[in-house]
């Protein structure tokens, strides 16, 4: 009962509160004993949050009867270790971090928590979540569910992890270039990173790309909690797109007939990703919707590897690093890529950081715009998620730096384009890759457009069920060093 439980997800738990069927301090424990039994080799949790965790599912439980509670009344969720909780500690992945304990909530865990949602701990995330694996170095590696020796993606990367092994039933991301989607497509879950602006942005907010999202067992659990995610604004200086009708229910309606563009954007693929993106696009045409091999030009794969990463895009990187790094952490204990961005960095004079900062903005704007031109022809636009399995853990930090930093651009060049341009994107498992492991497909939607990826996305999942397959997990020792 207690695996079924595990990953029954957050709306049926919800339910399960609300008819006495389970209670929310059940639930709790039910996850932190998982948490303990499970979580030693694949270090998904930083931080757990076992007495505040405790004390928020006895509230909870002392008022499952009030006709006033929110939709998630007593539901646990994981965190990831970028956003600051009150009262439970805050890395951010960085070592002198690890004694932080923030004194409020930022504005996406007050929403989460005013929707019901109990805190079960933070998620494990690269340094400042900037990396395609989460490997900091300060705490240590999170590694696969479905195979422990490979990397589970990042930045958010403990998330999907969590969420996979059934530590936690829905998960909290963000993705500023695919940290949602590319875990969630290597850990077998569900990714959705909303359009730019659907998200609340607290003032000051710096990134030009990054949301926040959800990591969910099944479409449903993704749309019910996006909906608790968006909403009028908290205060006078926060603001988000116009409320739009509740995104659950958009999933009981099957899509129209829709005209979806495909690509493989000319990046060689692996193949069980091939295999994956081929089976999308004849599932697709058996739904009723047409597809067709298109996109802008130039092709995503090699702008975002020659410009975005090449040209302008390093540069402007390893200035950003060493401001959010500087004075922060001894050298020996950042990421061998942050490293050798922080050296870079210190070689470029602020001349030419503002004036490649400005191409690369140009670009991007180009490119953006671009892709939103597609949208007039098409509906939706499809991809793979990333180029093929998730790489042995700690094999890129073998690498030259430069070379490492290639080889993640190769790999992960099919999900910074709808972070660039805004739209709305997911990440579905869809297939396995004849090893084990979980293979996801990206759909990308136009600006605004969560109500119709969603409704696809559930009709992919009806037809192509994946979510009720589970990695084998076995109890280990917890190693002296995985909870820092």
């Amino acid at each position: 009962m207690s695996d079924s439980l595990a990953y029954a997800g957050a709306l049926t738990q919800a339910r399960l509160i609300r008819e006495r069927e389970v209670s929310p301090v059940e639930l709790v424990k039910l996850y932190l004993d998982r948490i303990e039994a499970y979580d030693g080799p694949i270090h998904s949790y930083l931080t757990v949050a076992t007495e505040s965790a405790l004390e928020a599912a006895r509230r909870a439980e002392a008022t499952v009867g009030d006709p006033d509670r929110p939709p998630f009344h007593g539901v646990p969720i994981s965190i990831k270790d970028l956003n600051p909780t009150a009262g439970i500690r805050t890395t951010f992945g960085l070592n002198n971090f690890r004694e932080h304990v923030p004194a409020a909530d930022d504005h996406i865990v007050s929403r989460l928590k005013a929707a019901g949602f109990i805190i079960l701990g933070k998620t494990n995330t690269p340094e400042v979540g900037l990396s395609c694996e989460t490997d900091p170095p300060a705490y240590g590696p999170t590694r696969n569910p479905w195979n422990l020796e490979r990397i589970p993606g990042g930045s958010s990367g403990g998330a999907a992890a969590a969420l996979a092994a059934g530590l936690c039933p829905v998960a909290h991301g963000s993705d500023g270039a695919g940290s949602i989607r590319i875990p969630a497509a290597l850990c077998g879950v569900v990714g959705l990173k909303p359009s730019r602006g659907r998200i609340l942005s607290p003032p000051g907010e710096i990134s030009l790309t990054a949301v926040e999202g959800p990591l969910a067992w099944n479409v449903a659990d993704a749309a019910a909690v996006l909906d608790v995610m968006t909403g009028p604004a908290l205060g006078p200086n926060l603001w988000g797109l116009p409320p739009e009708p509740a995104f659950l229910p958009q999933i009981d309606r099957p899509p129209p007939p829709l005209r979806i563009a495909v690509s493989d954007s000319g990046v060689a693929l692996a193949p069980g990703t091939r295999r994956a993106l081929e089976g999308a696009v004849k599932l697709l045409g058996e739904l009723g919707h047409q597809v067709h091999w298109d996109e802008p030009e130039p092709r995503w794969g090699a702008f975002f590897f020659n410009r975005l990463f090449c040209d302008s895009g390093l540069d402007v990187q390893a200035v950003t690093r060493r401001a959010l790094m500087i004075g922060d952490i001894p050298g020996e204990l950042l990421h061998p890529g942050n490293t050798w961005l922080l050296e870079r960095g210190e070689q470029i004079r602020a001349v030419h950081y503002v004036m490649e900062s400005q191409r690369l903005l140009k670009d991007m704007a180009t490119w953006a715009a671009k892709s939103v031109e597609l949208c007039k022809r098409y509906d939706v636009f499809l991809t793979p998620v990333v180029s093929g399995p998730p790489f042995p853990i700690g094999v890129q930090k073998k690498l030259e730096p430069y070379e490492m930093w290639r080889t993640w651009a190769e790999f992960c060049s099919f999900t910074p384009m709808a972070s660039h341009a805004g739209q709305p994107a997911m990440s579905l498992p869809f297939d396995e890759d004849g090893e084990g492991l979980p293979v996801g497909i990206q759909i990308v939607g136009r600006p605004a457009g969560e109500a119709m990826l969603l409704r696809l996305a559930a009709q992919i999942e009806q037809a192509r069920p994946w979510h009720q397959r589970r990695p084998r997990l076995e109890p280990r020792p917890a190693a002296s060093s995985s909870k820092p």
